[in-house]
């Protein structure tokens, strides 16, 4: 039987007043959070881990319920994990507004998944690059240049895909119907098993984050 982690979802609004709620279902909750320069969050905690994909760099201060003070920079693109931890505010120290996609793992890690021959990292490499791995998540970079084409592949986990720039792509499946489509930076949408190659149909390279949940 799956396992729901406890949420302490209530602090979220209090914490973060530009947050929000992008996908909420039984694996993850996606939060948009917006930042302005000097925003200082309330006193919060996350009961959950989380992914932060950063859509623009910055830097904010984590200030601790006990003393402790981290202070963070990010470039746009990083991808961070995140632990559940303790009470602390969180404060936006740059001179810019950042946004940040934040992705909470409601659930526990489930068995170790068996990854398939035509896994993107094993047979495009050149294109999808594993940015960190464990027993909840695994988190691919995907960034493919104006014409070029991925070889055929497959994603077997389902997963969180959030775009770090405007996206145009033909999908080809392996019965070899295609499709064409555009997504814009900053969206984010929600996948499952596809098996397909594709092609960036645009004028610029495009980037994208994969969350893979292994939480069942």
């Amino acid at each position: 039987m799956t396992r729901l982690i406890a949420l302490a979802l209530t602090f979220v609004p209090a914490a973060l007043p530009a947050a929000k709620v992008l996908l909420n279902d039984a694996q993850v909750r996606v939060v948009h959070a917006t930042n302005e320069p000097g925003d200082k969050s309330r006193l919060h905690k996350h009961d959950v881990n989380r992914v932060m994909v950063h859509l623009d760099p910055g830097r904010m201060k984590l200030a601790f319920e006990d003393g402790e003070v981290k202070d963070i920079v990010f470039k746009a693109g990083d991808v961070r994990w995140d632990p559940k931890g303790g009470m602390h505010t969180s404060e936006n120290v740059g001179g810019t507004r950042y946004n940040i996609i934040e992705i909470e793992l409601k659930q526990e890690a489930g068995p170790a998944p068996a990854f398939p021959e035509r896994d993107p990292v094993k047979v495009d490499p050149e294109h999808h690059r594993v940015e960190f791995e464990n027993d909840q998540v695994r988190v691919v970079r995907f960034r493919l240049e104006p014409g070029r084409k991925t070889a055929l592949h497959e994603h077997a986990l389902p997963r969180v895909t959030v775009y770090l720039t405007d996206q145009s792509v033909h999908t080809t499946l392996a019965n070899g119907r295609g499709t064409s489509f555009t997504n814009k930076a900053g969206a984010v949408t929600r996948g499952g098993r596809a098996v397909h190659a594709e092609r960036n149909s645009g004028k610029d390279p495009f980037e994208v984050i994969f969350v893979e949940l292994k939480t069942r």
